[in-house]
């Protein structure tokens, strides 16, 4: 039994597993070679010990190897001593008869389960155990008749020696195999959980939202860098780890709305969202219970802190479009019809213009250029409000400006300024509409007139370049410049910074850029002037088709 007991306090340590077959290979070897030391010899040279349980039993554990160690050690013990032919005769017929038997019978030993190993085990010893008693109660019958009754009695001793050893050995070792096994699963197991544990934790560090997991008593298992931002803490050199252990009701201690979620959650009744507002942040508190499938109730509790303070203002922006969508359609519808009487008032002023006196024909001319203006205003208003479709043509932005030049210069010389051309040798064409170009160029150049003053020799600049797969618009002015806190106002509709001015201007040149694929920038220098500068993306369609100039 003693191999059993030392394999007990071998199989403890789990790395050993693999070498089980080398132990029992020495375990089993010390052990038959104990039996062969510690045998009783009788008067007539027969031995009477254990020696094919280690055998046997060490053969059916260790597999292969051990039934080749086994045999070695048992024929080299055996052999010396054998004293007489009866002996060897014995012998080889053990060892031709059961060495055979034992290599057929490991390998379903070892697979079987443990009824079954206890039947093939006990089934073995029992033909050893007869072919034992056969040759020693022919010993007896030899040499010693008189002695056959305790002889026998010594048979039945041995017998029941080799039941319990045999039991116990099997009971012990799928004992301690058994618990081998659970002791395995017990750590891999512990080992999933380990790493469940820091996939959750990456997962809950990687997401923008603040997350806080609590335990059934309120404390901290899991939290991220968000929600320790949200909370107030201060991490002052700590760990977000350091924070777990800690109750909900310290952590959230200026934060009355999520100790009152949690306190709900831990409950396990359903808790629903709250909306949290907090300076100018505005956070979406979700809490909610996490519950034990076969206990029912709940083990722990869980808080997402979700900023929505971009959300909320998306919301408010897309109302506020919504509702400037409806004033605009009306608005548009309105001043459609506005423009049909406007129209006649305007032909009648002007029939009345060429009768009236000369001292009169000041006035006529005021009110034919409000009325103009007005209609100039309804013009942009409707072009801003309705998102049409406009058709264009592939051209070249070059013909467009230099159509628009002469216009443009009139308008500078009334002002005593100048205008400067900077244009590329060569861009590539665009697909274009010259009317909304045309009104594009127009509106910004003549800003950047105004900005400039009348009468001044100051120098306006057109001019054109490729960067990449685009085309940069120029319009550059020496004016005052336009201070930051206008600039980031400049494409509102109806924002304006002139006395007479509509607010219409840039927006409507925002919008036809967009219809063209392109953006405005601005960049100003108090004092030193402004740069419009449109970007125009070159259509795949014609960025293969060469340049023009």
């Amino acid at each position: 039994m003693l191999p059993i007991f030392v394999y007990q306090l071998w199989m403890y340590r789990i790395n050993h597993e693999r070498k089980s077959a080398a132990y029992f290979c020495a375990a089993y070897g010390l052990s038959l070679a104990g039996c062969f030391a510690l045998s009783i010899r009788t008067e007539y040279g027969f031995d009477l010990d254990l020696r094919l349980l280690p055998l046997f039993l060490g053969s059916l554990y260790g597999g292969y190897p051990a039934v080749a160690v086994l045999s070695v050690i048992y024929g080299s013990l055996q052999i010396p001593i054998l004293d007489s032919p009866y002996e060897t005769t014995s012998f080889i017929l053990f060892i031709g008869l059961f060495i055979p038997v034992i290599l057929l019978t490991v390998r379903p030993f070892q697979r079987a389960r443990m009824k079954d190993k206890l039947r093939i085990a006990f089934t073995l010893m029992a033909l050893a155990f007869l072919y034992y008693a056969g040759t020693y109660i022919g010993y007896l019958r030899t040499y010693d008749p008189d002695g056959l009754s305790s002889g026998l009695a010594t048979l039945a001793g041995i017998a029941c020696i080799y039941v319990i050893v045999t039991a116990m050995t099997l009971y012990t070792i799928s004992s301690i195999v058994e618990h081998h096994q659970l002791q395995i699963q017990l750590r891999r197991m512990s080992s999933n959980y380990r790493n469940e544990v820091h996939k959750l934790q990456q997962f809950v560090d990687q997401m923008s939202m603040g997350t806080v997991i609590v335990d059934r008593d309120g404390r901290l298992s899991h939290l991220n860098d968000a929600a320790i931002r949200f909370s107030g803490q201060a991490m002052k050199g700590r760990d977000k780890l350091e924070f777990a252990g800690i109750s909900y009701e310290s952590f959230f201690r200026d934060h009355d709305s999520c100790r009152s979620l949690f306190d709900s959650a831990l409950d396990g009744t359903p808790v629903p969202s709250q909306i949290h507002q907090e300076s100018e942040r505005v956070y979406l508190l979700t809490a909610f219970p996490i519950l034990d499938l076969q206990a029912g109730d709940a083990p722990g509790a869980a808080m997402m802190i979700q900023d929505i303070s971009e959300l909320n203002q998306l919301r408010n922006e897309l109302s506020k479009m919504e509702r400037l969508s409806l004033v605009g359609q009306m608005a548009a519808s309105i001043t459609h019809e506005i423009r049909n009487p406007m129209a006649v008032i305007r032909g009648f002023v002007q029939l009345m213009r060429e009768r009236s006196p000369d001292s009169q024909q000041e006035y006529f001319r005021i009110i034919i250029e409000e009325l103009d203006r007005a209609n100039s205003i309804i013009n942009d208003f409707l072009s801003l409000a309705q998102n049409r479709v406009i058709a264009k043509e592939v051209g070249s932005l070059h013909h467009v400006i230099n159509e628009l030049l002469p216009l443009l210069w009139a308008d500078a010389n009334l002002r005593g300024q100048s205008i400067e051309l900077d244009f590329a040798e060569t861009i590539p064409p665009l697909e274009l509409n010259d009317k909304e170009i045309k009104q594009l160029i127009l509106n910004l150049a003549r800003n950047g007139m105004e900005a400039m003053g009348e009468k001044g020799v100051l120098t306006q600049t057109l001019s054109t370049r490729q960067s990449g797969s685009n085309i940069e618009l120029r319009v550059e002015d020496t004016g005052e410049g336009i201070p930051e806190d206008k600039r980031e106002r400049l494409f509102e509709p109806f924002y304006t910074t002139k006395a007479r001015g509509t607010g219409l201007g840039l927006p409507l040149c925002l919008s036809i850029a967009e219809r063209h694929n392109g953006r405005i920038e601005v960049h100003s220098v108090p004092g030193q002037g402004t740069s419009f500068i449109i970007t125009f993306e070159i259509p795949e369609s014609v960025h293969s088709g060469g340049a023009t100039a």
